[in-house]
């Protein structure tokens, strides 16, 4: 499959913190979690929750009492979108979130992406090897779609493959 890469090339979250703090003692990462709330399931329309998590990074204690941090990340993840997201999307969120901190500040080893990060490209690439589109095309109502939805988020696909789910499952309601 075209893309494939080795993920022994790019080092882990773990890894980029222990050398972080190996080389500031008195650092300090610290997370904040952005949308509050902003995304939450809504029953009637079953919209998943969003985690949008902000790290900053600190040389110091002072430097986090002056708000100075030497460098920030954000990071994002759905509830139910597969992996680990199917349990933990905010520690998953919290994780990118710093590891992409530790990116900005030249922490990042010999790759930007972090292992995590690429694995989950990984998955995404195999979920999508595995999925057929066929059945998308043969839909002719709602429900089939959001069977078709399930099957996809159990799969682990990427969010392309969601949008044109969701499209076929809009397009089927208006025309109904």
């Amino acid at each position: 499959m075209a893309g494939r890469f080795n993920l022994a090339d790019y080092e882990t979250v773990e890894e980029r913190i222990r050398r972080f703090y190996a080389a500031y003692e008195d650092g300090r990462i610290v997370t904040e979690w952005e949308n509050n709330n902003r995304f939450e399931v809504e029953a009637e329309t079953k919209t998943p929750k969003t985690w949008v998590i902000r790290a900053s990074i600190f040389l110091t204690a002072g430097d986090q009492a002056n708000h100075l941090p030497k460098a920030t990340g954000f990071a994002f993840e759905v509830d139910g979108t597969g992996g680990a997201n199917n349990t933990s999307a905010l520690e998953n969120a919290e994780t990118s979130a710093i590891g992409r901190a530790l990116a900005n500040m030249n922490l990042s080893g010999n790759k930007r992406a972090s292992r995590e990060e690429m694995a989950k490209v990984q998955r995404i690439q195999d979920a999508a090897a595995k999925w057929d589109p066929k059945k998308l095309e043969a839909a002719t109502t709602v429900e089939q779609t959001r069977e078709l939805w399930v099957e996809a988020n159990r799969l682990g696909v990427g969010p392309e493959i969601l949008a044109s789910i969701k499209a076929k499952a809009d397009s089927l309601a208006a025309n109904s």
